[in-house]
């Protein structure tokens, strides 16, 4: 019997975030599981700023950004015998990343512990406390 079917990995570029991928593939390879990889730009980043081009070009350079790492990330998980499939998305991480794992039947969500700096933490809070929060599913917590 197969405890976990549907992994959910978050990567954001971070060194937290590669940790993150780095184990969800080893526990996909361990539980024949298929991964799913999340990559969310958050569209309240620039909130404070108006409303112009710059912030349209902005967030295209996060969302290419986000595919190319997207991209790698399902390379290396073929490379270790991972089936995988990638989700770009754009909103609140912590909300996208609960959505997709309900949406997606997920068994396990891992994500890093910290993926941004110490001052996003504070200003936007932690990605990884709102999904234990509002999660219905086993998350795993991968430390820094």
């Amino acid at each position: 019997m197969r405890l976990f079917n549907n992994i959910l990995v978050a990567i954001d570029g971070s060194d937290a975030g590669e940790r993150a991928f780095l184990r969800a593939v080893e526990e996909a390879r361990v539980w024949d599981a298929r991964l799913h990889i999340i990559c969310v730009v958050e569209t309240g980043l620039f909130s404070s700023l108006p409303a112009d081009n710059t912030v349209e070009l902005m967030y295209g350079v996060l969302g290419r950004e986000g595919q190319e790492s997207l991209d790698k990330a399902k390379l290396a998980a073929a490379a270790k015998g991972v089936s995988s499939s990638t989700h770009m998305k754009q909103g609140h991480a912590g909300s996208e990343i609960v959505a997709l794992a309900e949406q997606e039947r997920a068994d396990l969500i891992v994500v890093g512990s910290h993926g941004k700096s110490k001052t996003d933490r504070i200003l936007i809070g932690s990605v990884s406390t709102f999904v234990i929060t509002h999660s219905r599913v086993t998350t795993m917590v991968v430390r820094s």
